[in-house]
């Protein structure tokens, strides 16, 4: 070939790279990434919901009673379909959830998400994930949620409760920065998003037998007088047992502060609350500890009370929930499917030591949270996925399933659940959790997507299948007008605050302190089961004075220094 002809060649080779050149250079772009390597472009026929063609694991740090590692092939498929990612769940089987967050931590091998109980900063899993925070194991997501629908709320001024945005989220330590994520806030301040009744229930039929209205026990010498009625009417459970007049929490053994409130001191799990004159005290300063030992104990000599109340493990404190071995379930609430016929009427409320029962609502409140460990590649995927989760397109799936399978649309776009997966759920309940979505009893989707919560707005009902089947809530609706709940919320005390116990980690004797409450409420379960009121005092005694030890009284101060500051008010 001539010196011409190669010249030729050469240029037009050349503009031949150019144009491809161009070409790519105008291609679309995925805002998500490929595997782990993040080198993938969306491409044509990627739906707008798309996010990387990847897979995204997460460890959950909590019971298999809450949530399950199970998904619906379909609903994974759905999830994949839309959005490109394959999620992957498993849950860290341990006794004791913060025993596994412990564990877990300190292996170091964590996947590319974390999820973790949290309902605020005063719960002992606090410490656990801030330590990790500091030591550099989680990712900034600031800078991420900026450019999200859902969790860029987040960042507005007065969209978080206080002890979310200054106590969990945004510390001042961080400078702006936010290692993990509380969820479960509700989208407007104050609002209900559940007519939610708890407490203690007792068999409807018992109450007609015995003519008593359980609305109008008051006190716990009340209780304690039902308690005996129970006992002498000799009723028994649907096995042709003898009942026990009071039984446990439908959960297991545990203190249950609803049973006797006026004979306790601030919520059970912070047993610290301010006096009439502001004055911070925790329940060991006061006279209710022993007056509640006293009470229990005359209910456990007298039989009125299951003898393992404290102690019973779950399935045997659920099955005399089921039989109706437990005339009165210390702790349910409304919403037990159980229950769904109303069989079992909640009891009181009953007054507080210190005023009459006011109903209180939390301004906002959280509840679990998650996290994305620094050694995650592309966290951004991980965070756009959650943010997609928490949209109405991602909650629509986790929360209702298919659509076509599980629910049709109506004109205004909202849900109507299916007769026949309402009737699965009814007469199959395991069968109707294997469709995969939290309507039907799976969770999966809380994890990332359960927040800015509002279920009247999104789907036209607040609870599921509601609007189209009311029935499906019957038992729980009937509960709510049967207990007075509009009538009650009408003058409810809306709050927002932090838990007393929430500033343990800044105190300089915290971990001691913690150890020191930690055995007062051990103390306290032991006191119940001793001989005397005597050898329970000594028991008391002991625990006080290690509190002191351990600097009680100088973390009472410092709540009321934290108290004085609007940024950090306590509730209790």
């Amino acid at each position: 070939m001539g010196k011409k002809g190669s010249i030729y060649i050469a240029v037009f080779l050349i503009l031949a790279l150019l144009l491809a050149a161009c070409s790519n250079n105008n291609a679309p772009t995925t805002e998500g990434s490929k595997g782990n390597e993040g080198e993938q472009t969306k491409g044509e026929g990627k739906p707008a919901t798309w996010i990387a063609d990847r897979k995204i694991k997460g460890l959950v740090f909590m019971g298999t009673d809450d949530y399950t590692e199970d998904m619906n092939p379909e609903i994974k498929a759905k999830i994949k379909e839309m959005t490109g990612i394959e999620l992957e769940i498993e849950i860290m089987k341990s006794d004791r959830s913060l025993d596994g967050l412990v564990a877990g931590l300190a292996s170091g091998d964590l996947p590319d998400f974390i999820a973790f109980y949290l309902n605020n900063s005063g719960r002992p899993e606090m410490p656990v994930i801030l330590k990790a925070a500091r030591e550099g194991m989680f990712t900034d997501l600031t800078p991420m949620m900026k450019n999200t629908k859902v969790y860029s709320k987040y960042l507005q001024d007065d969209y978080l409760p206080l002890d979310t945005k200054y106590g969990v989220m945004f510390r001042p330590e961080f400078d702006g920065s936010t290692y993990f994520v509380h969820m479960n806030i509700n989208r407007e301040g104050g609002a209900t998003t559940r007519k939610y009744v708890g407490g203690s229930y007792i068999r409807k039929d018992i109450v007609e037998a015995l003519n008593v209205d359980p609305r109008t026990i008051k006190t716990s010498g009340q209780l304690y007088e039902l308690a005996q009625k129970i006992k002498e009417g000799d009723f028994k459970d649907s096995n042709g047992n003898s009942v026990h007049p009071i039984g446990p929490a439908y959960w297991g053994g545990k203190e249950v502060e609803q049973l006797y409130p006026d004979l306790a001191w601030g919520a059970v799990d912070q047993r610290i609350k301010a006096d009439k004159d502001g004055k911070f005290l925790h329940e060991a300063q006061t006279e209710f500890p022993l007056k509640r030992i006293e009470f229990v104990q005359k209910l456990l000599q007298e039989k009125l009370i299951h003898p393992e109340f404290y102690t019973i493990d779950e399935s045997r404190a659920t099955e005399a929930a089921l039989n109706g071995t437990s005339a009165i379930i210390a702790d349910v609430h409304n919403y037990m499917e159980f229950n769904n016929e109303a069989h079992y009427l909640p009891v009181g409320p009953l007054d507080k030591a210190d005023e009459p029962y006011k109903m209180q609502v939390d301004f906002k409140s959280g509840y679990s949270g998650w996290a994305v460990p620094s050694t995650s590649k592309n966290p951004e995927d991980i965070v756009k996925f959650a943010d997609f989760m928490a949209s109405r397109e991602g909650k629509l799936l986790w929360m209702y399933g298919i659509e076509g399978r599980d629910y049709t649309l109506d004109e205004k776009g909202n849900p109507k659940v299916k007769q026949e997966v309402l009737d699965l759920k009814t007469n199959d309940p395991n069968g109707a959790k294997k469709l995969g979505f939290a309507g039907v009893g799976n969770y999966f989707g809380e994890l990332l997507g359960a927040t800015d919560v509002d279920r009247m707005a999104d789907f036209g009902e607040m609870e599921y299948g509601d609007s189209v089947h009311p029935e499906a809530a019957a038992g729980a609706n009937e509960i709510i007008k049967y207990w007075g709940w509009d009538e009650k919320r009408k003058d409810a005390r809306i709050i927002d605050g932090y838990p007393p116990l929430s500033f343990l980690g800044e105190f300089a004797k915290g971990t001691e302190l913690k150890t020191a409450m930690d055995n007062y409420d051990d103390s306290v379960t032991r006191a119940y089961y001793t001989k005397s009121l005597d050898d329970a005092k000594k028991i008391m005694d002991s625990a006080l004075k290690q509190l002191q030890t351990a600097g009680l009284d100088d973390y009472l101060k410092l709540l009321e220094q934290k108290n004085a500051d609007e940024k950090t008010k306590v509730k209790y």
